[in-house]
């Protein structure tokens, strides 16, 4: 199941801060209902955050004056930031962006055209993984600004995901010569571990932490993202380095404890890395937490309980994409969650249904090629793993990924390539991974 989205989301989504948005507001009369959901707790560690008590009581403070005038644009685009920021922070994204657009949906009923309720309508579209909508609502924003830095980069975000890079390349460049920051410096950096760039992805990632106020959460993401670039890079000693960083700045900051854990599988310190996955899966709702614990059972030589894990995964995912009235598109991870627990027929199912929605994009053709992979089917796996590479990508799972169809496909010089491009920077890739590649390699 992929990390990207976290990347994607999470990264892929920044969310306003609150003084980035220009408020212009006018007043029409609305229905007399209420704009706004209630928060939902946070869980015991991180409500004991400062943070937690500043939203609450921000929340609180708008709930109040929109209680009294439901049109107050002024208090319903703040509080529509909070929902979406809260969703980050608390990883509960499919209530907090329903939320949201409730807001939003309010804001644009009263002022159809208001630029910011419309970036958030985009934020939030993108959110939800509904990639086409989300990009008209980016171009329909950029005809009303094209000189805001932040309209490209919701632009970037929905072209990597449609596939249609050329088109994110530019949209990028666009918006770092607008607006030089971490928001730009981040989706550069994306775009160049997309292109193979692995230095240039490490060199603009620093420059988006850079950026950034530590202990911010936007600033510790992309932290956390340079230090998985230093994975790929063979460079553990910097991942490790940032992690804890970004764990000291932000205390029981999730991703941290998650890299750590990778780390410490790396280092074959089973137990400690069980108990940082474990840690960060009792913060905050993210099924890559609990496939790093699924991982570890297995190299604890306890696979029943890694099965257990994949099944928990598998159900939570059923149910969250089950509640279809929140327009969370969740088809990709669905078929990782099949896979997980070795239902492939329905994996591929997921798989099929979310590329030919976007058969541009390389993570998508990346994973059908998985699912015809491990059902043996390497001829239909080709085509799909031909257009993964497309960019030029040098993430080591997709090279090996690569090498093992090329291989089971006759290609054995092909392969050979792949294989060695793949294990060459020595990167932190998974143990069982790791042992297959090797095997591969040397009988080539």
């Amino acid at each position: 199941m992929k990390k990207r989205f976290i990347y994607i989301i999470a990264s892929l989504l920044f969310v306003f801060a609150t003084g980035f948005i220009i408020l212009k507001s006018k007043t029409h009369s609305v229905e007399k209902q209420s704009a706004f959901e209630e928060l939902l707790s946070r869980n015991a560690i991180i409500s004991q955050m400062e943070e937690w008590k500043l939203v609450k009581a921000k929340f609180e403070a708008l709930q109040k004056k929109i209680k009294e005038n439901p049109s107050d644009i002024k208090s319903l685009l703040p509080l529509t930031s909070l929902y979406i920021q809260e969703g980050r922070a608390s990883g509960n994204l499919s209530y907090y962006n329903e939320a949201a657009m409730k807001c939003v949906n309010q804001i644009l009923k009263t002022e159809p055209n208001n630029f910011e309720g419309l970036t958030f309508k985009s934020m939030i579209l993108l959110s939800q993984h509904r990639f086409d909508e989300g990009l008209v609502v980016a171009r329909q924003i950029q005809k009303i600004n094209p000189y805001n830095a932040f309209v490209y980069g919701l632009l970037v975000d929905a072209n990597v995901e449609l596939g249609n890079y050329p088109a994110a390349l530019e949209a990028a460049d666009k918006m770092v010569s607008i607006r030089p920051d971490l928001r730009s410096y981040s989706r550069i950096a994306y775009l160049r571990e997309i292109h193979g760039d692995i230095p240039g992805a490490i060199e603009a990632m620093t420059m988006a932490v850079d950026a950034g106020a530590p202990g911010d959460e936007n600033t510790e993401w992309c932290r956390v993202q340079l230090a998985k670039l230093y994975e790929q890079a063979g460079r553990i000693k910097d991942a490790e380095m940032h992690y804890t960083i970004a764990g000291n700045n932000r205390p029981n900051y999730p991703y941290a404890k998650a890299g750590l854990a990778r780390i410490a599988i790396a280092e074959k310190n089973y137990t400690k890395a069980l108990l940082l996955y474990q840690q960060a899966d009792s913060l905050i709702p993210d099924h890559t937490f609990k496939e790093g614990m699924a991982e570890v059972y297995k190299l604890m030589g306890q696979p029943d309980k890694a099965r257990v894990i994949a099944e928990e995964i598998l159900e939570y995912m059923k149910k969250l994409s089950g509640n279809k009235k929140t327009g969370q598109n969740e088809d990709h991870e669905m078929a990782h969650a099949y896979m997980g627990v070795g239902d492939y027929d329905k994996a591929l199912e997921y798989a099929l249904a979310e590329y030919n929605r976007r058969p541009g994009n390389i993570e998508m053709n990346e994973t059908v090629a998985t699912v015809y992979a491990v059902k043996g089917d390497y001829a239909k796996a080709l085509p799909y793993i031909n257009a993964a590479l497309k960019t030029n990508c040098k993430k080591p799972e997709l090279l090996c990924l690569a090498g093992k169809i090329y291989a089971k496909s006759g290609d054995k010089e092909k392969a050979k390539l792949k294989l060695q491009e793949a294990l060459k920077n020595k990167p932190l890739i998974a143990e069982s991974l790791k042992a297959e590649t090797e095997v591969l390699l040397k009988s080539l």
